[in-house]
């Protein structure tokens, strides 16, 4: 039987300021794979997860979509278990399962009763490595694939803005492609072409189990290490290098003119450290920098922009800290007031930035969202799921779990020349910002 090569531990100490953060017991099998488990035992339900550190990002060149056609594929069974097998047994005893692909990663998840957890352990350990590759179902699953590319992004012209904004944002690094990938190269992929990458990313070494609920950790990790531990550990490391974006010099703007848009929107990109590359403290404070500018009614954005000027109906921002493993991105949105254009609201936002970057914050509103920011978190572990993909994305994104538990001191710990430093971040000279509007009939 496989051993686990770090001993069983807790590591959320209290001091760390860490009641955000449940127990965690961890383990690594023999062929390199991570567990992780996260006891929970409010209702008799387990979540499993099983996270590859592989998404759109790792696409080949001209194939993108390839990571997220190989997630529809993984459904269509092995040897052991044919299409469908699974997916009834599951739900026949009151489960749910689902999967879903980002730019770093790839998740497969299953929430069952707490009793079928080694059923579901043995499926993912089965289509590891066994998945059949069957010309037709390619050929089904691909028509499927643009489908739902035609019908969530080719005719959604908020969809159509934000690609246009990520190519722009990352000109050379694979995440300016979409995870669904282009129409004109999702019709290229084939067999060759999602076996390989198949063959490439779906090893032990580069997966993450992650277990959430009603399960004793020990015998979680026991089960873990006899069902998954036997697949075998690949050779060699991962390749797992990108293109570097050249430094952004100036702004740019670009417009998507659609007959179907109704609303106008502004979506505005700045790229920024991603938690793994920020230095000490400064991912939080960008964390904190979202809620302060768009986090609640109170919030300045919405103040300044709604309340007081009515420029706008609504305001949004956010820190993408578990999306990327290197820059990552930190957005602002809005929509336009009646007879106010997003090119109008989008040089308010820039005011408002340098403003705050000569003002600052009082420490009463960045005390008001450390407070409403740990408690998010806080409510997140009433979800079990939830909580196993915060770790999972995290995870996959280059933190550890040590660094989830501190997370919490480090928030407390911001202060507001923390803020002032993140905020220079946003400076409208490095914005890469997006106009929907409606096209002239």
């Amino acid at each position: 039987m496989t051993r686990h090569t770090r001993p069983l531990r807790t590591d959320i100490p209290e001091a760390a300021g860490s009641s955000v953060a449940p127990p965690v017991v961890s383990g690594r099998l023999d062929n390199g794979m991570e567990v992780l488990v996260l006891p929970s035992y409010r209702s008799p339900i387990v979540t499993h997860t099983i996270w590859y550190r592989n998404g759109a990002i790792d696409d080949p060149p001209g194939k993108s979509g390839t990571a997220h056609f190989l997630e529809h594929l993984m459904f269509k069974g092995t040897e052991r278990y044919p299409t469908g097998h699974f997916s009834k047994g599951v739900s026949a005893v009151g489960g749910e399962e689902n999967a879903f692909t980002s730019w770093a990663y790839t998740c497969y998840f299953q929430k069952i009763p707490a009793g079928h957890l080694r059923t579901c352990m043995a499926y993912e350990a089965d289509r590891m490595r066994g998945l059949r590759f069957d010309e037709g179902e390619i050929a089904s699953e691909r028509d499927v694939v643009l489908a739902e590319r035609g019908m969530h992004d080719d005719s959604n012209p908020a969809r159509l803005l934000q690609e246009a904004l990520h190519a722009a944002a990352f000109p050379a690094h694979p995440c300016g492609r979409p995870i669904i990938g282009w129409r004109h190269e999702i019709e290229t992929l084939g067999r060759a072409d999602v076996e390989a990458y198949y063959r490439r990313f779906y090893r032990p070494d580069n997966a993450i189990l992650i277990v959430a609920g009603d399960v004793e950790p020990v015998a979680a990790l026991d089960m873990a290490a006899e069902i998954y531990g036997v697949i075998p550990r690949d050779e060699g490391p991962l390749d797992r290098s990108h293109p570097i974006d050249p430094p952004r010099r100036g702004r740019h703007r670009l417009t998507v003119a659609e007959r179907s848009v109704r609303q106008p929107r502004l979506r505005r990109l700045h790229v920024v450290p991603s938690p793994r590359l920020a230095a000490p403290g400064e991912a939080e404070a960008l964390e904190l920098l979202a809620y302060l500018l768009a986090g609640d009614e109170t919030s300045v954005l919405h103040r300044r922009l709604v309340v007081e000027t009515s420029l706008a109906t609504s305001v949004g921002a956010g820190y993408m800290g578990d999306l990327f493993r290197d820059r990552t991105l930190f957005a602002m949105s809005g929509t336009p007031n009646a007879g106010i254009t997003p090119e109008q609201l989008d040089t308010a936002i820039d005011g408002i930035v340098a403003e705050l970057t000569g003002t600052g914050f009082s420490e009463q509103d960045l005390a008001r969202a450390k407070r409403q920011t740990v408690a998010g978190a806080v409510y997140e572990q009433d979800d079990q799921s939830t909580l196993a993909q915060r770790y999972g994305a995290f995870l996959c994104c280059g933190l550890s779990h040590e660094d989830i538990a501190l997370w919490r001191s480090r928030v407390e710990a911001v202060t507001g020349d923390d803020l002032l430093r993140a905020l220079r971040h946003l400076d409208p000279r490095n914005a890469v910002s997006g106009h929907l509007i409606e096209a002239a009939a």
